[in-house]
């Protein structure tokens, strides 16, 4: 079946795929239709506004049709689609073992970029190595192990660290079974999602993102509580959590329950309450 796309320039081709990401409803369609196109072309999205009458022709337009149907009827996520996506001052490897890197992360790392020097930190759920990877990118100095519990995530981690260049120790594990205690900081982004929010969620989340890395029972802490249970056992004199919106109060309860008694919340972008951080 020949493209639709052949024999047009860019600025047809975005216009051609805009209607069917609207027609679809995806949130940023243009966005998604700009990411696309570029990984097709072989450019970044700027070379596409400077050149609107490039042709998109061959396997370009072959590769983008196809991202366009899989984006629009199946709804995998723009990363999963171009194999990638930047989180901090890194472009991450990621596919449908791992969680899509959320920019609410980010923040996450922001909170523990002023660190002692060479503070040991092990992040629990490591996924993709995000938040391991932008530690050790930013501060060099910190001794940085990650670990997850999917063998199937682990190697994505360990790619991304073969790749970046970056030392960070991985393994394998459930929470904090088997981590060395002489730890300073644990940091995670668990699972927080409340089974019950489930149908609330985007197609792109519940159909192509690991369910384990996500859902965490009827309140979103069936993860976050045994984690913080291993924690209070370990050396560590700091942890820091994600937290889904709303929950930051019960979290902050928790922290300071498991014996880390001075805790802050640091909020994101949109206004929501998205880190727990408690020392002791």
């Amino acid at each position: 079946m020949p493209s639709p796309f052949a024999g047009t320039g860019v600025r047809e081709a975005l216009d051609s795929a805009l209607v069917a990401l609207n027609g679809a409803k995806v949130d940023n369609p243009r966005l998604d239709a700009e990411v696309l196109l570029g990984h097709a072309l072989g450019v970044d999205r700027t070379a596409l506004w400077l050149d609107p009458d490039r042709e998109v022709s061959g396997d370009a337009a072959r590769w983008f049709r196809d991202a366009i149907r899989r984006r629009t009827v199946e709804r995998v996520p723009v990363a999963y689609l171009v194999g990638h996506k930047g989180f901090r001052h890194l472009e991450l490897e990621v596919d449908q073992r791992v969680l899509v890197p959320r920019p609410e992360t980010e923040h996450l790392v922001e909170a523990l970029l002023d660190l002692p020097r060479g503070a040991r930190v092990h992040d629990v759920g490591t996924g993709s190595g995000a938040i391991a990877l932008a530690l050790k990118d930013e501060r060099p100095d910190l001794r940085i192990s990650a670990s997850d519990v999917s063998p199937d995530a682990l190697a994505v981690a360990r790619a991304n660290g073969a790749r970046l260049g970056l030392d960070v120790s991985f393994s394998q594990g459930d929470l904090l079974d088997g981590v060395e205690h002489a730890l300073d900081v644990i940091v995670s982004n668990p699972p927080y999602v409340r089974d019950g929010d489930r149908a609330r969620m985007a197609p792109e989340v519940t159909q192509h993102e690991p369910g384990l890395a996500l859902f965490a029972g009827a309140d979103g802490l069936r993860t976050i509580r045994p984690l913080l249970t291993q924690a209070a056992a370990t050396q560590a004199t700091m942890v820091a959590l994600e937290v889904g919106a709303g929950m930051a109060p019960a979290v902050r309860a928790l922290v300071a329950a498991a014996g880390f008694p001075e805790v802050d919340v640091i909020t994101d972008l949109a206004g929501h309450e998205r880190v727990v951080v408690g020392e002791r």
